[in-house]
């Protein structure tokens, strides 16, 4: 009789039904090493991405080839990485390319191309990840013939308001400090440089397969926004900075432009059409809640199956949204790991060179824009107060 064994496996059963199997649980903040390497990992190759979409940004160039060449290029440096793992890796957010007011969210199919113009302000925006753990990057350049030349008037003025908000941004993330002090920060560059943070998107809290955590930072302030709560930045959180700037009112709105970026729900429901189902399954398959475009599925059965899938609530749309004609959106996204020991920002690339007519004098701003990266964990501080207090009753005692 084989007692002992199926014992065992009933113990098993009940540990994992209770959830204190605590000594093969999976450790998936970046507390643990190995993940805090995903994530640095994922970045080394959305970082390549965006520098080798950056160089195809060049006027005259089609943005859906551009966009496949930058999905083309994750789908295969990912191979190279962890190559003995057989876990889920590749595209964490389809590349996507939105020129001048188009403020994101641009992935067109072949029937919807767009041509780059000299001039014309290009935001590059794609991620890559590696067992779920995943680095987005949002980047904007200026597609011209003469990159000697600086960029003057309205475009410079845009492109710095989202740097420098980015920037603050990232200094601001700190464990004690509060999201509203980042949104605070963003309004007072965009102020800065005569321009408007984008109202309707944040920045997100991140995890394992998690593009969009309970936590968000929003780019502008809302007095309409009853939802997203104010939080406290921790230790080991991770967050996708995401900084939107207008030339504008700072107010968008979808066009005519067709949704091709979506991303799957939790959401159940039995699908009736086998295009349908299609879809669900390769979303599954190949990239689980990170968002996708439909050029990356079969052509008529992914036009066809996404239709059912969203009507059902079992994707939700990244539609494509614009400002007004005629003004600027300029865009600066990047990956941030809220380390013990510093705050790291994962993504970096080339700024276009830009002379903007304003500068940051604000003394609040040019300390948030001086602050160190480094930083002393919550483990140090509590050790020398500890230090401090025995040291303060020893001389106590000896008076």
């Amino acid at each position: 009789f084989c007692i002992i064994p199926f014992f065992s496996l009933f113990l098993d059963h009940l540990a994992m039904a209770d959830g204190y199997m605590s000594d093969e649980e999976e450790i998936t903040t970046i507390a643990s090493p190995p993940v805090v390497d995903k994530y640095k990992s994922a970045a080394t190759v959305a970082n390549a991405a965006l520098a080798h979409v950056a160089s195809l940004c060049q006027p005259g160039a089609s943005v859906v080839a551009i966009c496949q060449a930058g999905d083309e290029f994750i789908a295969n440096e990912t191979t190279k990485v962890f190559s003995k793992k057989k876990f889920l890796r590749g595209v964490a957010f389809p590349t996507c390319i939105s020129v001048n007011n188009t403020a994101c969210n641009f992935s067109p199919l072949a029937g919807d191309d767009v041509i780059i113009a000299e001039g014309d302000v290009v935001k590059i925006d794609l991620g890559a990840h590696f067992d779920g753990y995943a680095s987005q990057v949002g980047h904007t350049i200026v597609a011209t013939a003469n990159p000697q030349e600086p960029i003057v008037g309205k475009k410079a003025d845009v492109i710095c308001a989202a740097h420098f908000a980015g920037e603050c941004a990232l200094r601001l993330c700190r464990p004690g400090n509060k999201a509203s002090d980042v949104t605070k920060a963003i309004k007072d560059v965009s102020e800065v440089f005569q321009c408007n943070p984008i109202a309707g998107f944040h920045s997100f809290q991140v995890g394992r397969y998690e593009v969009e955590g309970e936590k968000s930072i929003p780019n502008a302030v809302d007095e309409d926004d009853k939802k997203t709560e104010d939080f406290t930045f921790e230790e080991n959180e991770v967050y996708v900075i995401d900084i939107l700037m207008s030339t504008g009112e700072g107010t968008v709105k979808p066009g005519e432009t067709k949704t091709t970026v979506y991303r799957k729900t939790d959401q159940m429901y039995q699908l009736k059409l086998n295009a349908s189902r299609y879809v669900i399954g390769e979303v599954n398959k190949r990239f689980n809640k990170f968002p996708f475009t439909l050029r990356a599925l079969d052509p008529k059965k992914g036009r066809l199956g996404i239709v059912e899938c969203l009507k059902n609530n079992l994707v939700e749309d990244y539609p494509v949204v614009y400002e007004r004609e005629g003004e600027i959106v300029a865009q600066f996204k990047f990956t941030v790991l809220l380390l013990p020991n510093s705050i790291q920002k994962l993504n970096a690339y080339n700024l276009p060179y830009v002379q903007s007519q304003y500068n940051i004098t604000d003394p609040a701003l040019t300390s948030i824009l001086s602050m160190s990266l480094k930083r002393t964990s919550n483990a140090k501080k509590k050790k020398k107060n500890k230090k401090k207090q025995a040291a303060a009753e020893s001389m106590d005692t000896t008076a």
